[in-house]
């Protein structure tokens, strides 16, 4: 019943929250304009990240106080909130923000957790059962880099409505799943809490979208969900276990993956926006805004579901 409630508290936060972001948004012109490479034809306000870090890190405190899992989503989440509501407001004013000074802040970020001891520690061996424990800095590293990449990750698919938010409800349900199985509570708090404010979210971000959740709010749900990640189950990891966040994760990383490979092949900036994403490729398939998050649900839900196998496999 705990994390029924403390779904039910972030839900009922984000969803209140929403509309005040919004309308404030609307007012001072806080909106994503339309334009050439952007799929909605309409000013979309884009406050939502603010709900959602409220939601997360106001729910997580509540129910588990002042513990260095919750200050490092506080701290890292904080700085990714602000940073993308910069980039959000040049781009309600249809300007980019520089990459360099984000890729600089995304690095830091990415070091908070191990600074909270909050690191992938080691990998047991694939062929015995010894385990390989990490000198302390490459332990650091190695959850830098893992954070990092769900970052960026999760802001890559955040391109039609009520995608990103939407799969990250199934990998926050997934990694909840995981950390109960394996008996992980602060995680699994934190990961229901990430869900409940991720589908109140939904409500209004699914298509037609009222708001958008911006680069604010896309960084630090990849920021969240690499964070219970490495608590949960990449802390001390099987070399199975590695699967299981890797397949809770499988869309962002696979879009990922994809659009790196194309843009290589193309001879474009790996850093570059444009229209290479898979989301992007369904629909000039053919298939509607509804139709291509349907279907990227589905493949979210079927690699949530291999991920639940590997888990069962593992007891």
């Amino acid at each position: 019943m705990t994390y029924l409630y403390a779904m039910g508290f972030a839900f009922l936060l984000v969803f209140l929250l929403v509309p005040v972001v919004r309308t404030a948004a609307l007012r001072i012109g806080f909106v994503d304009r339309p334009a050439r490479r952007k799929i909605h034809n309409r000013p979309v306000p884009l406050s939502g990240g603010v709900a959602l870090y409220a939601g997360v890190v106001l729910t997580s405190w509540l129910w588990l106080g002042d513990s260095p899992l919750v200050r490092a989503l506080a701290a890292g989440g904080g700085l990714l909130v602000v940073t993308g509501l910069a980039d959000d407001a040049f781009k309600a004013r249809g300007r980019e923000f520089p990459v360099w000074p984000r890729l600089v802040l995304y690095i830091g970020v990415s070091l908070i957790p191990g600074w909270h001891g909050i690191a992938i520690a080691g990998i047991s061996s694939p062929s015995s059962s010894a385990m390989i424990v990490f000198p302390e800095g490459w332990g650091i590293f190695f959850t830098a880099v893992w954070v990092f990449a769900l970052i960026n990750m999760v802001n890559f698919i955040d391109g039609i409505d009520g995608l990103a938010s939407g799969v990250c409800v199934i990998s926050s349900l997934t990694l909840f799943a995981a950390s109960l199985l394996g008996h992980q509570e602060v995680t699994a708090l934190i990961a229901v809490a990430l869900a409940g404010s991720c589908l109140a979210f939904l409500a209004f971000n699914f298509h037609p979208a009222r708001i958008f959740m911006g680069d604010a709010g896309a960084t630090f749900l990849g920021y969240t969900l690499a964070v219970t990640a490495i608590e949960g189950t990449l802390k001390g990891a099987t070399f199975l276990s590695l699967l299981v966040p890797l397949l809770a994760l499988g869309v962002p990383i696979l879009d990922t993956a994809v659009v790196f490979t194309r843009r290589l092949l193309e001879g474009k900036g790996l850093h570059r926006a444009d229209n290479l994403h898979t989301h992007h490729s369904l629909m000039k398939w053919g298939l509607t805004q509804v139709q291509t998050v349907s279907f990227l649900y589905l493949i979210a839900s079927v690699f949530a579901l291999m991920s639940i196998v590997v888990l069962l496999m593992l007891r």
